[in-house]
């Protein structure tokens, strides 16, 4: 959520040909992709604290480590070479997102977990007729 507020500040303070950068048609669809990733990841976090149902525990945690590291890649494309300086936290984010993702193990093994769990409820037969 932090690097979503910070892009949209960015956006609405630096200006550039004579506006704000948020002005510009690239800039908005980064800063409301952002919002949607921050959006959705959230309400699938609050839904897996709900029914502490490891599956949706595992789909939580792959829409919030994608969102985390999406929203930080956007918010330094909407500072640009600034995002990489000391004096912007931009880059902190990027990287702490980047760690975040490979701390309690890899978003591969929720993804086998997730496709494991949907791929049981399959048929064999019904598998071997969709992929001849």
């Amino acid at each position: 959520m932090r690097t979503c507020e910070l892009a949209v500040l960015h956006a609405r303070t630096r200006e550039q040909f004579g506006q704000p950068i948020g002005a510009f048609q690239a800039v908005k669809h980064l800063c409301a992709e952002s919002l949607v990733r921050v959006e959705t990841g959230r309400a699938a976090v609050y839904a897996a604290a709900v029914t502490a149902d490891p599956l949706d525990i595992a789909a939580a945690r792959l829409l919030a480590d994608e969102a985390a590291v999406r929203c930080a890649r956007d918010c330094l494309q909407v500072h640009g070479g600034m995002g990489f300086a000391w004096e912007a936290e931009v880059h902190l984010y990027l990287k702490r997102a980047w760690v975040r993702t490979q701390r309690m193990g890899s978003s591969a093994e929720s993804e086998e977990k997730l496709a494991g769990e949907l791929l049981s409820g399959v048929s064999q037969e019904a598998l071997s007729r969709a992929y001849p």
